[in-house]
């Protein structure tokens, strides 16, 4: 990353830590089946029944994939994998997704 106006390393060590923003148009489309968390992060949920299942409030990296908290109007949480196999519809222009939730063992 480049900043026009960070000319030396001592001036970009001084801003270890601190957040930036982009305007969204100046972000690149994430490659195909990938989103960028402020895509995500509000997004409704409904499972494949159509029943609504809340709206997601965090995202939690694992390492291996991120996990969803999606919380309901009643501060209920449930935690959703994203795996190709649980997303079945993630519509960031619609603002909603749709998941086929793991059973649970």
């Amino acid at each position: 990353m480049r900043l026009d106006t960070v000319g030396d390393r001592t001036t970009a060590e001084s801003l270890r830590g601190s957040h930036l923003t982009v305007q969204r148009e100046e972000i690149a489309p994430p490659p195909a089946g990938s989103y960028y968390h402020y895509q995500i992060v509000g997004m409704d949920v409904l499972t494949e029944d159509g029943s609504p299942l809340g709206q997601v409030v965090q995202i939690l990296p694992t390492g291996s994939n991120d996990v969803y908290i999606v919380r309901d109007g009643e501060g209920k949480d449930t935690l959703v994998p994203a795996l190709g196999d649980v997303l079945l519809e993630v519509d960031p222009e619609r603002g909603r997704m749709v998941v086929r939730l793991p059973e649970v063992v």
